[in-house]
């Protein structure tokens, strides 16, 4: 193992599923800026989209991701650049 390159900064940081507000603590180097506090300890917290508590493949059950709304709030936001463009040509 190399000397130096790894970080020295490990400590127990509370990781925060949002789509279930499942909590797990483990060690971590991540940056927090955010904190939670657990049986009257404070950690600080990184908060995740999806744990193994809330991913299908862990799960079994299929979860909708909302693309085709993203990607009609995009087309709606630059239709007016996008008719210009067409316009020129």
């Amino acid at each position: 193992m190399k000397e130096g390159i790894h970080p020295q900064n490990y400590r127990l940081v509370a990781f925060k599923d949002m789509s279930n507000d499942h909590v797990f603590i483990t060690k971590s180097a991540a940056n927090t800026k955010d904190t939670i506090v657990i049986d009257g300890v404070e950690y600080p917290m990184v908060k995740v989209e999806i744990s193994n508590t809330s991913h299908p493949f862990y799960t079994g059950k299929m979860k909708l991701v909302d693309t085709a709304g993203r990607v009609d709030k995009f087309m709606n936001r630059y239709k007016k650049h996008m008719d210009n463009n067409k316009a020129k040509q």
